[in-house]
């Protein structure tokens, strides 16, 4: 009886390891398909070339200012969401969690909001549900934007599209025709991902729900945007992290020739397409976000081989920022006392 219980525990614990394993595993494999398939013919050495010798590194540096101000700012939101529950993080420790959360994100996709909130946990005694429901707020305020920013794009560029087919002699069938089967594959797996973990999302809401103690919390949480002392500045602060997202983008059309060229149109088309791209639960968006933003670009007249070029080299280098960031942070930290030390 002893040894049956024993291994019943065992295939329990084994069943979850499996499952832990398969989700952390799904996002990496779905973007690195995405990128086998979009790079399989790609020449690397000519890349190589532009990447050494004909790139603007002054201004794919100075993009990466807005990298770092966009996490600044929104570890001081964060701050000012948190007031209201009385909680008062430091600002800095608030601003090393987003650091964090966000390399945290790039070896488990999503997992940036639970690590942040145990940043804030374990340094300033904040309450974790307190502190996620803050973040769930967040992330409701910046999906409201950038839906409200996408409905103005897509009205913005109905008579732009129009005019891009006219003078082109295309229209919407043709480029319908030359999306490949396997790009239309690539994007149904995307969209079944995305469906997925939303579902998935939910269902943990759910159990949530259940445990009446740390749904109040969360609530309150969520609901601390109306406590907030200066709205005004929250309007700010959200606007001051797009738009630091924004050019930490656009700058970097600057880096090369072919794009040097490329309208404010084409930057905030492709970068609303991008954002959204990203809800599929890949690293850092690495595969939806460069086959997104590509599209955007070909559509737009980019080459397709500039195109590649331009996503693969951008998404690469700004990347590479959040580990960088996320270690800095975790430095600076660990010359800290966590919390309970203190009061113990």
């Amino acid at each position: 009886m002893l040894c049956a219980a024993k291994l019943q525990l065992f295939l329990m614990n084994s069943n979850k390891t499996l499952k832990k394993a398969i989700n952390i595993a799904i996002p990496f494999v779905l973007g690195g398909g995405i990128l086998w398939w979009m790079y399989r013919d790609t020449d690397f050495h000519a890349m190589e070339e532009m990447l050494m010798h004909e790139m603007d590194w002054g201004w794919m540096l100075f993009s990466l200012v807005f990298g770092v101000t966009a996490q600044l700012f929104r570890g001081i939101r964060w701050k000012q969401t948190l007031e209201p529950l009385d909680e008062h993080p430091r600002i800095m420790d608030c601003i090393h969690a987003v650091f964090i959360s966000y390399a945290s994100s790039l070896i488990i996709p999503r997992s940036g909001e639970l690590s942040r909130c145990g940043v804030l946990a374990r340094y300033d005694g904040t309450s974790f549900m307190k502190s996620l429901g803050t973040v769930v707020t967040e992330r409701v305020i910046d999906s409201l934007l950038i839906l409200f920013i996408t409905l103005v794009v897509i009205l913005s560029q109905v008579t732009i599209f129009s005019s891009f087919f006219d003078q082109t002699g295309t229209n919407l069938g043709d480029i319908l025709r030359g999306f490949t089967t396997t790009g239309y594959i690539v994007t149904a797996i995307c969209l079944v991902i995305t469906l997925g973990f939303l579902w998935i999302l939910m269902k943990r809401f759910t159990f949530m729900e259940k445990l009446k103690d740390m749904v109040n919390k969360l609530k309150e949480g969520i609901l601390s945007l109306r406590g907030v002392q200066n709205k005004g500045l929250f309007g700010f602060y959200t606007l001051a992290i797009w738009g630091s997202y924004f050019l930490h983008y656009w700058i970097t059309f600057q880096c090369f020739d072919f794009t040097a060229n490329l309208s404010f149109t084409v930057a905030i088309v492709s970068f609303i397409v991008g954002s959204i791209s990203v809800i599929v639960p890949t690293p850092n968006g690495a595969g939806p976000w460069h086959f997104a933003v590509k599209t955007i670009l070909v559509l737009y007249g980019l080459a397709d081989t500039d195109a590649v070029t331009f996503v693969l080299i951008v998404h690469t280098i700004q990347t590479a920022l959040v580990p960088l960031l996320g270690v800095f942070s975790l430095v600076a930290l660990s010359f800290r006392t966590p919390y309970k030390n203190i009061n113990h």
